[in-house]
């Protein structure tokens, strides 16, 4: 399996219309992307859980489908995904206490299934509840476990760029019959 023979064998038409079919691929991938992102309401449409906070109802891997639709009211017993101040990675948990207003405005407290004590810990310091701003989205669909190869991946970097090497090798050396 010589891959740079099949390479020099391309001439330049070839290989430049294999260029382009990779980066259809790509931009194809992008484009999903953002209309999954209209259609959700959700700045990510799709998470990964990353801990065994959420245990039993989710398990690390799973893959979180969300949506963030702002006239829906947030309730108890509800699993949002949100982002704190000053961290990256949102935090999958579930709302356990809601905080109404008279003027509309809602505050809400998180706490993960698996934790014994809430998630004012987590939040910013001096913040006690979390308001819709700070909501990402809210689980709808979950699939179990095929967010493990985000997790490789992201543990394994040398892993993740061979995959990607050979993915973009095989899509950019395949010759279509």
């Amino acid at each position: 399996m010589d891959l740079f023979g099949d390479l020099r064998r391309m001439n330049k038409r070839q290989l430049y219309y294999q260029v382009l079919n990779f980066a259809m691929i790509v931009s194809s991938a992008l484009m999903i992307w953002k209309g999954l992102i209209v259609v959700t309401g959700s700045e990510s449409p799709i998470v990964v859980v990353l801990s065994g906070s959420m245990e039993p109802a989710f398990h690390r891997g799973d893959l979180l489908f969300l949506t963030n639709f702002h006239h829906d009211p947030i309730r108890a017993g509800e699993i949002v995904v949100f982002k704190v101040e000053g961290r990256d990675i949102p935090i999958v948990h579930r709302v356990i206490k809601v905080h109404e207003k008279g003027n509309g405005n809602i505050k809400f407290l998180t706490k993960g299934d698996n934790n014994e004590v809430d998630d004012r810990g987590l939040y910013k310091e001096g913040q006690n509840w979390l308001e819709k701003k700070d909501v990402v989205g809210r689980a709808r669909g979950f699939l179990p476990y095929v967010g493990m190869v985000t997790i490789i991946m992201n543990d394994y970097p040398k892993f993740k760029y061979a995959l990607l090497a050979v993915m973009g090798a095989y899509v950019l050396l395949k010759r279509e019959s």
